[in-house]
């Protein structure tokens, strides 16, 4: 899949852009003040596969505690900020590796400097963080309402109010609750700018739909080559923007770590509870850092063929199963020994596969 150009920027130890990997976004919900909470969620999000971590920094104590959370975890720390230009001097100070900004709403032009002579004295990128929600009224006076032309015509204000100021260690994000209207910008954008891309679906909603939001509109935009780095928005515990973002990224062909597991929607020849055991499996594999696909089919008659791009699988039949791979059946078991004949295969076919 060809991916759009743009150019290289660092956060902390992670490189984005210019083809690297995309990043893997989530953000902590937690009060950032709170060091303890805080620190345990983003090292559960780090061992999740989060590769850059956001903290809300609402007040000075949170901008101050940013030195003493750095100081405990692995990955890069992006400071969010909203209105208060002192909040992201303290930030930057006490060791953000980036700062999020809507430069519409830090105040003005030499609020807006003293941040970006921040950000210059360290190497500290900005990512200007632009959506529906907080539009300059003047662009909402000219458009109506915010449309994708409207977004883009923000963001690029912003960009060129920093550039202005001589500084390009810029990351861009337009973000909308629509996703038809997130797409239409991001695709305008890219013909007007080479920063990297943040992309996200805003406000997308609870697990279950706003899973299926982000992976229409952040799958969609994956798709046509643009994006550096994303984040899924969820109503729930972060760790589940980790997972769902890692599942978009696989389908899509850019993340090849972690077993992919494909199962069968179950018809009437299913003789066994394939959804329980498709449940046990993922579950299971959950965890395992092996890079090879699972099947777990209801039919031995169709499944090692419908699933013979498989390295392993499992199909069921009436109290029993077989074991295949590659769709070739290797062992005949009990239906209750399935998910442990199952697992055990995996584990030797890796050693295989990647020895």
């Amino acid at each position: 899949m060809n991916r759009i150009q743009t150019r290289t920027i660092q956060i902390g130890d992670v490189i984005i852009g210019g083809g690297n990997k995309i990043a893997i976004q989530s953000m902590t919900n937690t009060k950032t003040e709170n060091i303890e909470a805080t620190v345990n969620q983003i090292l559960e999000l780090e061992q999740a596969g989060c590769d850059i971590i956001r903290v809300a920094v609402p007040t000075m104590e949170a901008a101050l505690a940013i030195k003493t959370i750095k100081q405990q975890i692995h990955i890069p720390l992006v400071a969010d900020i909203h209105f208060d230009y002192r909040l992201a001097l303290a930030s930057i100070d006490n060791g953000a590796d980036k700062i999020r900004i809507n430069p519409g709403n830090i105040g003005s032009i030499e609020r807006l400097g003293k941040v970006v002579d921040a950000c210059k004295a360290k190497n500290v990128p900005i990512r200007v963080g632009v959506n529906s929600g907080s539009l300059e009224k003047e662009i909402l006076a000219k458009y109506g309402h915010p449309t994708a032309e409207a977004l883009v015509e923000s963001a690029l204000n912003q960009c060129r109010a920093i550039e202005d100021l001589g500084y390009d260690q810029l990351v861009v994000s337009i973000k909308s609750s629509d996703v038809i209207k997130s797409i239409e910008a991001y695709r305008l954008i890219t013909r007007e700018i080479d920063y990297p891309l943040h992309l996200g679906i805003t406000e997308s909603g609870t697990a279950w739909a706003g899973t299926i939001k982000s992976a229409v509109g952040l799958g969609a935009m994956l798709a046509e080559g643009f994006g550096d780095t994303i984040r899924v928005s969820l109503t729930d515990k972060p760790i589940e923007e980790i997972k769902v973002g890692k599942q978009i990224l696989k389908a899509l062909g850019y993340e090849n770590q972690g077993i992919e597991i494909i199962s069968c929607p179950t018809c009437g020849r299913t003789d066994i509870d394939l959804i329980a055991i498709a449940n046990e499996v993922e579950k299971r594999c959950a965890d395992l850092d092996l890079n090879i696909k699972v099947a777990v089919m209801g039919c031995i008659v169709n499944g090692p063929g419908e699933a013979r791009e498989a390295d392993i699988g499992l199909a069921g039949g009436k109290g029993v199963g077989i074991i295949f791979k590659k769709g070739v059946i290797i062992k005949k078991v009990k239906e209750e020994e399935l998910v442990e004949a199952l697992m055990t295969e995996i584990m030797t076919t890796n050693k295989v596969i990647n020895p």
